[in-house]
């Protein structure tokens, strides 16, 4: 009996691959069958990770050109690339630094092209399938996120732009996650509402319709399924998976 969503002999790169949502994808494709190589800035946390899961750990810097080649340097072949690295900004355009800005553009965007690019021989000789992790910002306007909504927004762009140049090539598919209990959203919390913790994460569990924060497991799980041979149809689509957030 075939087992679906299975990724057997495939070779999956997750970026910031060794927390949050991409520690929770690392695991999921490992389960799923792929070898799992996580590129991180924590190479510490990689490593830990690659050991458990009996993967790969790579340092590297996603905005630095040379470090992104040195790192593919290290993949004889690629089957699927998982652009899940990236920070968040808040303040609306008054509140929003010029180098605040650049900066979140800077791995957000400028990281994702640095990666995707390098990713792209390998992953056009696999026919292979990649995955970037947007966010419901990138496709509603929330509140004193400006610079952070700009740049998911340009992720979205790319993710159907590169299925229109590509389209038989291979395939390319975005998550727009909601608000998920990540380390990321706890330091959110921590560096600016330390002093009303809980009176901000009920408000975050509140923001989504259904009435709590996502699960990294759950962005995962969409994430394998995307990679597998039963989403073959599935190019250029731009998923919510946010407790109906964009619903409402």
């Amino acid at each position: 009996m075939h087992t679906p969503f299975r990724l057997d002999g495939k070779t999956a790169l997750i970026t910031g691959g060794a927390s949050g949502i991409g520690e929770a994808a690392s695991r999921a494709f490992t389960l799923a069958g792929a070898k799992v190589i996580i590129l991180d800035l924590n190479l510490a946390a990689a490593e830990k990770l690659a050991a458990e899961l009996g993967g790969q750990a790579i340092e590297c810097d996603i905005t630095n050109e040379e470090q992104v080649a040195k790192a593919f340097a290290q993949v004889p072949h690629l089957d699927i690339l998982i652009n899940n690295a990236g920070i968040g900004l808040v303040g609306n355009i008054e509140e929003t630094a010029l180098d605040d800005f650049q900066r979140v553009f800077r791995i957000n965007v400028g990281g994702l092209y640095l990666v995707t690019k390098a990713a792209m021989p390998k992953i056009l000789e696999s026919h292979g399938s990649i995955v970037n992790i947007g966010s419901v910002a990138g496709l509603i306007g929330v509140k004193r996120r400006f610079a952070y909504c700009a740049s998911k927004g340009a992720v979205v762009s790319m993710t159907r732009q590169l299925a229109v140049d590509y389209p038989t090539q291979l395939r390319v598919n975005c998550i727009c996650p909601g608000t998920v209990d990540t380390p990321f959203v706890e330091g959110y919390i921590e560096k600016y509402h330390s002093h009303e913790k809980e009176k901000i994460r009920a408000e975050l569990n509140q923001r989504q319709p259904i009435g709590r924060l996502g699960k990294p497991e759950e962005i995962a799980s969409m994430a394998v399924y995307l990679c597998s041979e039963e989403a073959g149809f599935v190019n250029g689509s731009v998923i919510a998976i946010d407790g109906g957030w964009t619903a409402a």
